[in-house]
């Protein structure tokens, strides 16, 4: 049995261009479609549906309001969502919901490929983690981000978590630094180090936190002050109050 998969647009033309391009994915069932939020929650609870492609604008709910619908609703299962939509000003929102992935209209086939395979992952880890092949949207399919979404001059940038060497606070922004680039986000840096896997990423600093497969060596300088040197050479300040912090590493290595 393929990932049963429900689509939701109010466009007629648009559920039909999806439909058939999910022809091309042999393990994708689209086994019902809608053109609002109504229609689409009788679906959810009178399916056991795994995989809901879902437009932001449509009439009575939007996208997001059907998500937390679907959430609060205790006679459904909230399905793994792609948000697929013209509009790109709501895809922070539709991250926060865990949402799958987010695909701008008009999308390529490649683009969809991709996000199908996104959505394909994330049904088979909520099978391995739940049995059922559905998950609640309320839970996390995984402890910790292993992508930062953003938008940054213009663009909506995808950016594995993998590729960030440290990140440092600035005012009201934290600063994502990478090997090539760098970008602000309002955040606060408390916020960012709790979407952060622990066992990769250490906060050094109340202003610093630092990815520790780019870490090549913590040493004192000066007057005793702790210093986190990365791989490329650059140097972190690391305080005191966070120097304990590596002996709780070694304990645990």
């Amino acid at each position: 049995m393929g990932i049963q998969t429900l689509i939701a647009d109010d466009e007629v033309l648009a559920r039909q261009k999806l439909r058939r391009l999910l022809l091309q994915e042999p393990d994708i069932d689209v086994i019902g479609e809608g053109s609002n939020a109504s229609e689409i929650i009788d679906l959810v609870k009178a399916t056991k549906v795994q995989l809901l492609f879902l437009d932001i604008q449509m009439p009575g709910m939007d996208g997001l309001g059907l998500i937390k619908a679907l959430c609060g609703s205790s006679g459904a299962n909230a399905p793994s969502v792609v948000f697929t939509t013209a509009y790109d000003q709501y895809a922070l929102q539709a991250f926060e919901v865990k949402a799958v992935d987010y695909l701008l209209k008009p999308y390529t086939p490649e683009r969809l490929h991709l996000a199908v395979q996104r959505a394909r992952n994330s049904v088979h880890d909520a099978q391995g983690v739940a049995g059922t092949g559905i998950d609640t949207i309320s839970d996390s399919r995984q402890p910790y981000a292993d992508r930062i979404i953003f938008k940054s001059r213009g663009r909506i940038l995808f950016l594995p978590v993998s590729e960030i060497r440290w990140i440092g606070a600035e005012e009201n922004y934290v600063r994502i630094c990478t090997g090539s680039e760098s970008h602000l986000l309002r955040e606060t840096m408390t916020s960012t180090e709790k979407r952060l896997d622990p066992r990769e990423f250490l906060r050094v600093h109340r202003s610093a936190i630092v990815n520790l497969r780019y870490v090549k060596e913590v040493r004192t300088e000066g007057k005793g002050d702790f210093v986190v040197q990365l791989l490329n050479g650059q140097k972190v300040t690391m305080s005191r109050g966070y120097h304990s912090r590596i002996g709780e590493l070694l304990a645990t290595a």
